[in-house]
């Protein structure tokens, strides 16, 4: 099991934190409803890309931040964003492959929470995490010439075991 994650409360605000970092915890179905608005009401392809950029940006801030206040580095910082991820619901998250001088990597995720949520969803229906590993990885890697993409290769919505996410340099396809 997962150790608990830990939740400060600030008496005089209301806001809560995690590891310093303020956070806003709602319901799952909430989330997952408001994020499948967005999808019908902009499509698909345009919300998936504004969900890869907001989620890049977020996850290299975040794992700066990390990086500081749990005297972190290198490739540990991605694997403590991989159990704070899934610490907070998102699901299982774990590394299937992992070469970071190559700039590759491939994450599995087991308990997907918007397959959980929406069983009767069919394809891949986990795209808006794609994003936040190709960030990670930047992060990781801090190398501006050689960027990486992030992209699901296979979703639980497809009928697989689990989901998984290959990370490439930009100039490569992820392996299948």
């Amino acid at each position: 099991m997962l150790p608990q994650i830990p939740i400060d409360v600030d008496a005089a605000t209301g806001v809560w934190l995690t590891d310093g970092l303020p956070m806003i915890y709602v319901p799952r179905h909430f989330f997952v409803n408001n994020h499948l608005a967005m999808e019908a009401a902009l499509g698909r392809e345009p919300y998936s890309a504004l969900l890869y950029d907001a989620g890049y940006k977020s996850a290299y801030t975040w794992c700066a931040h990390e990086a500081q206040s749990q005297r972190l580095d290198g490739i540990a910082v991605f694997e403590h964003y991989l159990k704070r991820l899934s610490q907070r619901g998102w699901g299982i998250f774990s590394f299937a492959h992992l070469d970071t001088a190559a700039g590759t990597a491939q994450v599995k995720l087991d308990h997907s929470s918007f397959v959980l949520a929406n069983p009767g969803a069919r394809g891949r229906v986990c795209y808006m995490f794609a994003g936040w590993f190709a960030g990670a990885m930047d992060w990781v890697k801090r190398n501006d010439t050689e960027l990486t993409r992030s992209a699901e290769i296979q979703c639980r919505g497809e009928g697989h075991d689990h989901c998984l996410f290959a990370i490439h340099p930009q100039q490569l396809e992820p392996q299948r």
